[in-house]
């Protein structure tokens, strides 16, 4: 499905692909006019090599990208000098369609490509780039043509290192709020995990000393102390992959084991400040969920109400259903406001969402975020129960 910001730039791209045809064309006609019809192959041929480079999405940080760049700038600077210095220029157009596509390439090397490499693949694209007018020949117009390109290149860097700032200021935000959350959910499964110890440690004390006066309590003490750890080993289990921030203070303070059942509270606490009537259906039993399962979804509804609360504009209904299936925990919260609108480029953006989904993933359930059918907006997880499913 593609969003607005994916049509935006493809309807950016097929208009560069539509300029660079009709760039093109001159290019040839002029070109074939002077004389110079063994070279408009080449010419085009290059032109064409840059939109190659530059249509395709390449991933953050590829080194792959900026080598091939380097590779399309030195065919375009070794043919600049092919036109210039051994046939002394065409007195026409000079390659303004490959210009255009070696200004996309810079562009998508500066945003995309591995730092290291696209210092020098930017320096050498540049080049190509300010000589390329010589191709029409040495006199003023296409001295000043060049001078001209180089600004234009100058303002596609600034405009590429401004995107990639801003795309790396928002991954090391989203990095941050992960590990927040893998923190968080490490300190909660701590502090349950240290009280069913402890209670293993205490029953176990008890036991070594009635064991002579009363061996059947020890029996059921020891019963006890095996419920107990299996249900500690189940969770330690789940908590594979779920680590703690090594730089956090080994004293940190333990996170509250709000789960489930504290969603009534939640629910009245959230309508009692006004605005919105918050109302709980929870379908199942609540008892016996493990509470690693049992706080994500109290958190999951948690964030969704303060997103409620921040961007449901007219929302007057939040509706919190809570299902339990025989291997799932179903969370869903929904509101009647309206759609929150997409944030603009300059406006910090919201990371709770990313906060839950890693929290949500850590116990190997599912969570989406959209409109409803009706209007508004509705968040779902699915928590499985039990180690199983969570594999």
């Amino acid at each position: 499905m593609l969003t607005q910001k994916n049509l935006l730039l493809r309807a950016g791209q097929v208009a560069a692909l539509v300029l660079m045809a009709v760039l093109g064309l001159a290019d040839l006609s002029s070109v074939t006019s002077g004389g110079f019809l063994i070279l408009a192959p080449l010419m085009i041929l290059s032109a064409v090599a840059t939109a190659v480079v530059w249509l395709p999405r390449h991933r953050q940080g590829s080194k792959r990208l900026p080598k091939v760049a380097m590779l399309l700038a030195g065919f375009s600077l070794l043919l600049t000098i092919a036109v210039a210095g051994g046939a002394g220029g065409t007195g026409g157009s000079f390659g303004m369609a490959e210009a255009v596509g070696l200004l996309g390439v810079m562009f998508v090397v500066t945003r995309r490509g591995d730092a290291q490499w696209a210092v020098g693949a930017v320096l050498l694209i540049g080049m190509a780039i300010g000589f390329l007018p010589l191709r029409g020949g040495l006199t003023a117009d296409y001295v000043i043509a060049g001078l001209a390109l180089g600004l234009a290149a100058t303002a596609v860097i600034a405009l590429a290192v401004y995107l990639r700032t801003i795309d790396s200021t928002r991954q090391r935000a989203m990095d941050s709020v992960r590990a927040e959350q893998r923190a968080e959910f490490a300190r909660d499964l701590h502090d349950f995990i240290a009280h069913h110890v402890t209670g293993i440690v205490v029953q176990a004390q008890g036991a070594r000393f009635i064991a002579e006066q009363d061996p059947k309590r020890v029996m059921l003490a020891l019963e006890q102390i095996e419920a107990a750890g299996a249900e500690t080993m189940a969770s330690m289990r789940r908590m594979v992959g779920v680590l703690r921030d090594p730089n956090a203070q080994p004293d940190a303070p333990l996170a509250p084991l709000a789960g489930v059942d504290e969603l009534g509270p939640l629910l009245e606490q959230f309508g009692n400040s006004g605005g919105v009537l918050a109302r709980l259906h929870v379908d199942g039993s609540t008892t016996g969920i493990p509470v690693e399962v049992s706080t994500s979804a109290y958190r999951v509804v948690m964030e969704a109400l303060t997103n409620i609360r921040r961007h449901a504009q007219g929302a007057r209904v939040a509706d919190v259903w809570v299902r339990r299936t025989p291997d799932w925990l179903l969370v869903r919260v929904a509101n009647d406001g309206a759609v929150p609108r997409a944030a603009a480029p300059r406006e910090a953006p919201g990371y709770g969402l990313v906060g839950l989904t890693e929290r949500v993933r850590a116990v190997g359930g599912r969570i989406s975020a959209g409109p409803g059918i009706d209007g508004g907006w509705v968040v779902d997880a699915a928590l499985p129960l039990d180690q199983e499913v969570a594999r």
